[in-house]
């Protein structure tokens, strides 16, 4: 059974937030491009342990007291995936890497493509911060919530910028 909810904010549109009955599997923004459709089976929860302290942590990063995550997620995926995802999290806060050297530490350097691609897949948006990863030459490359939440994103953890949001 999973359970969901929404996190809404003002700069990044509403989150949703999908988790199962231990561990976050999802943080999707309105219109992203790989999200999942609301299932029947899915179950309306706000007070979910993992969804609360997952939408509190996100509400710290959001305003500025947060630069790590300790809520538990999982995600499926293929191994590459899992790994680039893997790569993606270790990213410290505040720091970019480009898309070439994602694809190095994976340990796979000629998938650049593929590290792209699995990046545009990663299911929990922001924690696992795939913002962070930019284009070689400091482009922004693509980001399945789009360009202008990228930009934000990157743009509050260099020079704290906070958000406005309230939780469902």
């Amino acid at each position: 059974m999973k359970s969901y909810t929404y996190l809404k904010t003002q700069t990044l549109g509403d989150l949703l937030l999908v988790a199962n009955d231990t561990h976050l599997l999802g943080i999707y923004f309105a219109n992203h491009k790989n999200g999942p459709a609301l299932s029947e089976d899915w179950e309306l929860n706000p007070k979910h342990p993992v969804l609360k302290q997952a939408g509190k942590e996100l509400q710290e990063y959001l305003e500025g007291k947060r630069t790590r995550f300790s809520v538990p997620f999982s995600f499926e995926g293929t191994d590459f995936q899992r790994e680039i995802w893997r790569q993606i999290a270790a990213i410290p806060f505040g720091e970019t890497i480009s898309y070439t050297e994602l694809a190095r530490r994976a340990g796979k350097p000629d998938a650049l493509r593929a590290a792209g691609t699995a990046t545009g897949r990663n299911p929990i948006s922001i924690i696992v911060p795939c913002h962070r990863v930019i284009g070689k030459g400091g482009g922004m490359g693509g980001y399945a919530g789009g360009l202008d939440r990228k930009k934000a994103l990157l743009k509050a953890e260099s020079s704290g910028t906070k958000f406005t949001l309230t939780q469902n």
